[in-house]
């Protein structure tokens, strides 16, 4: 009739949204890991794109973690190389028996990882990873990829003296920090002993409420102490230890506590699609690097709990289709 209005056009579903930001702004590796996981991509393209980060040693360089920049091969590549494997399906094989090899090469005199391996000249990192001469062995690195390798039923000689040191720096915790306790998490949510892993994830997570490493309530972020080293802002919640239903964290948080994160999280979803990076900015690269694998976890993370909505075009074709990749599932079951 005249002088009716048309109702404006309704605002783009948060997966439409995300679709756009990784079309615009990331590397081709985030492209395909979004193709597979949201719009029924294949596996193969991803494989392909993490080939390109792969060294004649057998372990991951060329900045795929975008804090360290270079050709070098480090601990933290590898770790994020095996998530991403093991989101495939395809942590097994020759590839990862040479990366075990890498990995018993790199090791320290104690048979886990350093974060960061002296190079033999200085390529750019993180100023919060600082290069040492003779660089500690650290959960930080150790963990997530012994836990990804028992989770997969790897077994390689590196995995026992690595497994030990881990076993005994979650055991004997006493002072962490949020990132040393994802860390962890990881650790424990894939290694074979499910009630030793129990027993020690219970005693972390009364660990993380004494100390306060998780805010539990976003809407008072800014009185909770940012731990040292961290930026301002750069605060860890309930959904970053407990990125799915299944892991052992979940158990940390109640019902209230996780949704209020849950809720948190859908919400800063910016204007341009993407998540927010609260790390330090150091390096120009590094930072939009990040950006697109801040906002795969952020997805991964909300569709693991039932919180995606669906998203339009080729994401709901997909998800209705029930094609659209779908990431495995977290902790390995017990034997």
């Amino acid at each position: 009739m005249p002088g009716d209005e048309a109702p404006p056009p309704a605002a783009p579903a948060p997966l439409a949204r995300a679709e756009q930001f990784i079309w615009l702004t990331a590397r081709v590796l985030e492209q395909r890991r979004f193709a597979f996981h949201f719009l029924g991509g294949d596996a193969d393209p991803v494989d392909t794109a993490l080939g390109a980060y792969l060294g004649g040693d057998g372990g991951y360089g060329h900045a795929l973690d975008p804090d360290l920049r270079g050709p070098l091969s480090q601990p933290l590549h590898t770790a994020h190389a095996l998530r991403i494997l093991d989101s495939l399906g395809r942590c097994a094989g020759q590839r990862v028996e040479k990366l075990c090899r890498h990995l018993t090469r790199v090791s320290t005199a104690d048979g886990a990882l350093p974060v960061v391996l002296p190079a033999p000249r200085g390529y750019p990192t993180a100023p919060y990873h600082p290069v040492h001469d003779d660089p500690p062995s650290e959960l930080l690195t150790t963990g997530p990829v012994v836990g990804v390798l028992h989770r997969n039923r790897v077994w390689h000689a590196w995995l026992f003296r690595a497994t030990d040191f881990c076993w005994d720096r979650v055991e004997n915790l006493r002072h962490s920090h949020p990132y040393e306790v994802q860390s962890a998490v990881a650790f424990l949510d894939g290694v074979p002993d499910r009630a030793r892993a129990a027993a020690a994830a219970d005693r972390l997570g009364r660990l993380v409420r004494e100390r306060r490493l998780a805010v539990l309530e976003p809407g008072r972020r800014e009185e909770h102490p940012v731990p040292a080293g961290y930026a301002p802002g750069e605060h860890l919640f309930p959904h970053d230890f407990a990125r799915r239903p299944e892991s052992l964290a979940r158990g940390w948080f109640t019902d209230a506590e996780l949704g209020r994160s849950l809720d948190f999280l859908a919400a800063e979803q910016q204007p341009d699609g993407g998540w927010p990076v609260r790390r330090r900015a150091w390096a120009p690269g590094s930072s939009l690097e990040r950006r697109p694998i801040a906002t795969l976890e952020a997805l991964l993370t909300l569709r693991a709990y039932g919180r995606l909505p669906a998203g339009t075009g080729a994401a709901v074709a997909a998800v209705a289709a029930g094609t659209a990749g779908v990431s495995r599932p977290g902790p390995v079951p017990p034997r």
